[in-house]
């Protein structure tokens, strides 16, 4: 028998199964089962508080010594070699090294100028804690007297300075003239504070929930941390340089990381209002919160560093209440 020519038709039980279409793929989580964790301010805050082996310093120090030594020979020789044939752009060449290294001079001397203004302010808070452990008013008055002509340049904290000198003997007690110096000097200046960390939590958090570019918000937290600690010791007084500032940044974040501050507990996220929700919305979210709240907590712990007195009648910050007016209205639509 001949095969049949023409297509060969077999019959399925089941007959033809169309194509999937979109609507019947599978969901894609967004969230995954682990909580958010915070990376981009836990690795700005390692890379913050990281510090260099001693080999590593020797050698960047004899590095950056042979660098301007170079340098320094290279101007003298370039210099002279141009006096020789051009004596006129000589003089101007050598005007202009001049001024440069004046001005190098300057920043130099603002350096250590800022960098001894912030031992200041760590000198009259160990005072002052001194002098409350001892129940010493003597010393207690003259630690006020230092933080008194510690702001004796600042018009805006004059009517605080005349109510503090005019009340000051009224509070026989250590703890009552700390108190009353912090409510005249350091409250208006503890609000301008609790601001910039809120500020600082807020665009870190929002930088991390809306910019999906790969470690921008590693920069981004990194930047802002620096420079709300910066303002933050200004603020008190302590107006940080460059060095100084930089210094002061390890500080903090070492003492961070060396008390484990940097992990998120269950007292960071747990208690924050949405902040679960919003990590089953969306990862980015949960991480901004996160993240948010870890600039905060650099924000109190810089704050704490910063102030030039204990918190003995003034409320302590607490992270929790910084985050929550931070993003109060960031994420709602979320």
């Amino acid at each position: 028998m001949k095969p049949p020519s023409g297509p060969v038709v077999i019959d399925l039980d089941d007959g033809p199964r169309p194509a999937p279409g979109p609507a019947e793929a599978p969901p894609i989580l967004d969230a995954p089962d682990a909580p958010p964790q915070g990376a981009a301010m836990q690795a700005a805050m390692r890379l913050g508080a990281r510090r260099l082996s001693l080999a590593a310093r020797a050698f960047w120090s004899a590095l950056g010594a042979l660098a301007l030594l170079t340098l320094s020979l290279a101007t003298w020789d370039y210099l002279a070699g141009l006096l020789t044939r051009l004596p006129v752009l000589g003089l101007v060449a050598t005007a202009l090294a001049a001024l440069a290294l004046a001005a190098a001079l300057v920043l130099a001397l603002r350096e250590a100028a800022a960098m001894a203004r912030l031992g200041r302010l760590d000198g009259i808070r160990r005072a002052a804690e001194a002098a409350l452990a001892a129940d010493d008013p003597a010393a207690t008055r003259r630690a006020l007297d230092r933080l008194t002509a510690l702001y004796a340049d600042r018009p805006d904290l004059a009517r605080g300075r005349a109510r503090l000198a005019e009340r000051a003997g009224d509070h026989p007690e250590p703890a009552a003239l700390v108190a009353l110096a912090e409510a005249e000097l350091l409250a208006p200046l503890d609000a301008a504070a609790r601001r910039e960390v809120e500020a600082a939590a807020r665009q870190v958090a929002a930088v991390t929930a809306f910019v999906p570019l790969a470690l921008a918000d590693v920069a981004a937290a990194l930047v802002a941390n620096l420079r709300m600690i910066r303002r933050i010791a200004e603020i008190y007084g302590g107006r940080a340089g460059m060095v100084g500032g930089w210094r002061l940044t390890r500080t903090v974040l070492a003492h961070l990381v060396a008390t484990g501050a940097v992990a998120v507990g269950d007292d960071l996220v747990g208690t924050l209002a949405g902040g679960g929700m919003l990590s089953k919305l969306s990862r980015r979210f949960g991480e901004g919160v996160v993240n948010g709240a870890l600039t905060a907590r650099v924000g109190v712990a810089a704050l704490e560093v910063c102030r030039p007195l204990p918190f003995v009648s003034q409320p302590a910050p607490r992270v929790t209440q910084l985050l929550r007016r931070a993003l109060t209205g960031l994420f709602d639509r979320a």
